[in-house]
């Protein structure tokens, strides 16, 4: 055993991993949380997953074992059972008469290696693997109880409760199908991750099949992160049941299809967006999750800068013309415009929406959800609905020169038209209509304001920390002033993230006279922009510093979700 006689942690620091400093710190919070300790510099950031592996494996002189792909026999298997591995994160891989071998992310935790022995009744043998590949493991070799083991991951949770709405009333011939199935603990299994999901602010939930397993990944704050593995052999009777949930059809594998479908859970309705695509391992679905009680539908709450607000208020108010939100799929588009919405709404305005589909509904608002299969596209629907008297029209998303064309008009007959358009930045909106054939005349009397927006993450407020800005940095985004940042750390509150939540960075484009002229004339978007920014606007990049500045974000984020901007 390689330097058995000397401790690790003298080791880490010949090694110049920690300064001693930094190992009084760890060793602190282990003497409170009584964990492991190489866990514990995972977690803290000071040592990534890889690095800890050949660290412990030549401290110990041993190699790490990849325990992916082993041939272990259902008798080892039972010497610690599956709820037991997943608790602990460790796998018996061998015994040799009264040693078990197991795998374990830390071979140096001695309290674990003592339970492991009161509970084996055995010797152990203790080997390095890493965390992640034991976690797969474990999913995939306790595979022949695949359906009771479902039973032990649900049994701690209260997911019997998630009650379905059913949205479309079909006849009865439905429920015979339900029944049988509903005994099966694949139901608990997929409501465990819907709340699981509904409950770590999801927005959206992916359960792909793998080579030898499946698994389920989650999208928080805009980053995915891997919730769940299972074995494989379960993968279809998870994809039926949310085939039967959306109302899709269940015996169709080839082809892509969509659905969506509502439950109750923790007493609020969630909608989920499913999408289901067949892939080369099997079928692959994606649930986008619209949970109503966390959208904040109001301005003030989405990070818009004070001015910002001020003027899309100011312009939202206006009788008629053409706002547009931009972004690319996923920025908050749809919230933007619903916060809008409700910030205009009164019983005296005839509000109307065409969506597809409808994400939130709204009190006194007339939504209507369009149905391309029945003939009713965003088209047809305008035309007839700007014969309903509505004061303020919202259009879901402007996909081509027809949606565009009844935009316009419907903003030159003397209604306030919102609507969202995908593209990078306000200026280019401008650009982009134009080439889709509006009259330049037509867009520059009509269009009143251009929103274009980003989501970033916002820092944990607890355990954000403070940094100067190197000069380099800050010659290069703050006209070399001496400022201070927040960088992300991570704490049990944000889930050792660093990150809680997202906001808005955006740039607001109030077209104004001199940017009418420039429309009218067919300017190019590098003049707007440069015009738009002399008339007061923000670009996404600056309106980050600002956010980075104010210690709401940090620099590293503004930076990954913007573009710089040329000088003026």
């Amino acid at each position: 055993m390689g330097m058995k006689n000397k401790k690790f942690t003298e080791y880490l620091l010949e090694e110049n991993f920690l300064s001693q400093e930094e190992l009084n710190k760890i060793l602190l919070v282990q003497k409170e949380k009584k964990g492991s300790l190489v866990e514990l510099l995972i977690e803290s950031g000071y040592i990534e997953e890889p690095q800890v592996l050949s660290l412990l494996s030549r401290y110990l002189g041993m190699p790490p074992v990849r325990v992916l792909h082993l041939n272990i026999s259902d008798e080892i298997l039972k010497i610690i059972p599956e709820n037991l591995a997943r608790q602990y994160q460790v796998l018996p891989i061998g015994r040799i008469g009264n040693t078990v071998t197991i795998a374990m992310a830390d071979p140096l935790n001695v309290l674990l290696i003592d339970d492991l022995k009161t509970l084996t009744a055995c010797q152990i043998n203790p080997v390095i693997a890493p965390l992640s590949e034991i976690k797969e493991a474990i999913g995939n070799y306790y595979m022949p109880k695949a359906l009771d083991t479902i039973e032990e991951i649900v049994k701690g949770n209260s997911a019997e409760g998630i009650e379905f709405i059913q949205t479309k009333i079909d006849d009865s011939s439905e429920e015979h199908i339900l029944n049988p199935i509903d005994e099966a603990p694949v139901i608990k299994y997929n409501n465990y991750i819907l709340e699981k999901a509904v409950e770590e602010r999801t927005s959206d939930i992916l359960i792909e099949p793998l080579e030898k397993s499946g698994r389920v990944r989650f999208r928080v704050d805009g980053l995915l992160k891997i919730a769940e593995t299972y074995p494989k052999k379960m993968h279809p009777f998870i994809i039926s049941r949310i085939k039967v949930m959306s109302n899709l059809n269940i015996t169709e594998h080839r082809l892509p299809q969509d659905g969506r479908f509502r439950g109750k859970i923790h007493n609020k309705e969630v909608d989920f967006r499913v999408s289901v695509l067949p892939s080369s391992m099997g079928e692959k679905i994606a649930l986008r999750v619209l949970d109503k009680s966390t959208a904040f539908l109001d301005l003030g709450l989405l990070g818009f800068e004070e001015e910002v607000a001020l003027k899309i208020k100011e312009d939202s108010l206006k009788p008629h013309g053409l706002i547009l939100v931009c972004g690319p799929t996923g920025s908050g588009k749809t919230t933007s415009l619903y916060s809008i919405m409700k910030y205009i709404y009164s019983p005296e305005k005839n509000i109307t929406t065409v969506e597809d589909p409808i994400e939130y509904q709204m009190k006194g608002i007339n939504q209507v959800s369009i149905e391309p299969s029945i003939g009713l596209t965003f088209a047809s629907t305008l035309r007839s609905l700007l014969r309903q008297d509505p004061d303020v029209v919202m259009i879901g998303e402007i996909r081509d020169a027809e949606a565009a064309a009844i935009a316009i008009k419907a903003a030159l007959t003397g209604h306030l038209v919102l609507s969202t358009l995908h593209t990078t930045t306000s200026p280019g909106s401008i650009s982009r209509l134009l080439n889709m054939g509006i009259e330049p005349f037509l867009l520059s009397s009509t269009l009143v304001g251009v929103l274009t927006q980003r989501l970033v993450r916002r820092l944990c407020p607890r355990c954000k920390e403070a940094y100067e800005v190197p000069s380099v940095l800050s010659d290069k985004y703050f006209n070399g002033e001496k400022i201070t940042l927040y960088r992300p750390k991570g704490c049990s509150f944000c889930q050792n993230f660093g990150y809680k939540g997202r906001l808005v960075e955006c740039e607001y484009l109030q077209v104004v006279t001199q940017v009418k002229e420039l429309i009218a004339n067919r300017a190019t978007e590098q003049v707007l922009k440069k015009e738009a920014r002399k008339s007061g606007m923000y670009t996404l990049r600056q309106d980050g510093l600002i956010k980075a500045r104010n210690g709401i974000t940090s620099l590293e984020e503004v930076l990954r979700t913007t573009a710089p901007d040329e000088p003026l």
